[in-house]
C-alpha cells in the first residue's frame, strides 16, 4: 500500500508537470519529507524525475530543440563537479530547510528569481540549475525562463524542458551513486513511482490544451507554499525542542 501511494503522488505530480511545464517536481520534492528519510529524498526523488522527463519527452520529441543541449550539457558538467563537493559537507538533517527556503523563495521572492534568471546562457543556466538541484533536488525553472524568452511554442517549451531536466537528474543520480546510496532497498517505491511518472506524463500530455494553467498555477503556489513551511517547521521543532 505504502508503495501504492508513493505511485499515486508521482501520478499526480507528473500530470501536472506535463500540463505547464513546471511544478511537479518541486511539489513532489516538497511532499516527500514527509514520508521518506531525509538522507533518501533527493536522490529516489531525481531517480523519479529521470522517468518523469524521459517519457514528457518521448510523448513530445517532435518539438525539442537539441540545439540547446550540448551548452546546457557543459554547464551542468562544471556545476555538478563544484556542488557536489559542498554535498559532502552538508549534513542530511538539514536538507529538508534547503529544500524549503528555496521553495519559498522561488515561489514569493521576486528579487530573488530575478537574481536567478540573470544566468541568461545554457552554460551557466546547465551550471547553477545542475549544480544546486544536488543540494535542494530541483531548479527547473532556470531552464523554463530561458526557454520561454527563446520559444514562444508551450509544447516546445516543456519538452525541450524535459531534455535537460533529464540530464540534470542523470548527473545527480550518478553523484549520489558514488557517494553510496543503494537505490535497490527502495526498489519497490522506485517502481510504483516510475510507473506513476509515465502515466501521469501520458495523461499531462493530452490534458494540456483542455486545463486552465493559470488557475493551477495559483492552486499550486498555495499547496506548495503550505508544505514548504511545514516541512522547515518540523526540521527546526526537532532541532529545538
Amino acid at each position: 500500500m505504502d508503495a501504492l501511494f508513493f505511485g499515486l503522488i508521482s501520478f499526480c505530480t507528473s500530470i501536472i508537470t506535463a500540463v505547464i511545464g513546471i511544478g511537479g517536481g518541486l511539489l513532489l520534492l516538497a511532499i516527500l519529507p514527509f514520508f521518506l528519510p531525509a538522507n533518501v529524498l533527493i536522490p529516489i526523488h531525481s531517480l523519479n524525475q529521470i522517468t518523469s522527463n524521459v517519457s514528457r519527452a518521448y510523448f513530445g520529441y517532435k518539438a525539442i530543440q537539441f540545439q540547446v543541449v550540448p551548452k546546457f550539457f557543459i554547464g551542468s558538467l562544471v556545476g555538478v563537479g563544484l556542488f557536489s563537493y559542498c554535498l559532502n559537507m552538508i549534513s542530511p538533517t538539514y536538507i529538508p530547510v534547503f529544500i524549503g527556503t528555496y521553495i519559498l523563495l522561488s515561489l514569493w521572492s521576486q528579487s530573488f528569481n530575478n537574481t536567478m534568471m540573470h544566468y541568461e546562457n545554457y552554460y551557466l543556466i546547465g551550471f547553477f540549475q545542475t549544480g544546486l538541484s544536488v543540494i535542494v533536488g530541483t531548479t527547473g525553472q532556470l531552464a523554463i525562463a530561458k526557454l520561454l524568452k527563446d520559444f514562444q511554442d508551450k509544447d516546445t517549451v516543456i519538452a525541450t524542458s524535459a531534455v535537460l531536466m533529464c540530464m540534470t537528474h542523470v548527473m545527480k543520480i550518478t553523484v549520489f551513486a558514488y557517494f553510496g546510496f543503494v537505490f535497490s532497498e527502495y526498489i519497490g517505491i522506485i517502481l510504483t513511482m516510475t510507473i506513476g511518472s509515465v502515466l501521469g506524463s501520458y495523461a499531462g500530455t493530452y490534458l494540456r490544451h483542455k486545463i486552465d494553467g493559470k488557475k493551477l498555477v495559483f492552486a499550486l503556489k498555495i499547496l506548495l507554499t503550505i508544505l514548504a513551511m511545514k516541512s522547515i517547521a518540523s526540521v527546526l521543532s526537532t532541532l529545538l525542542f
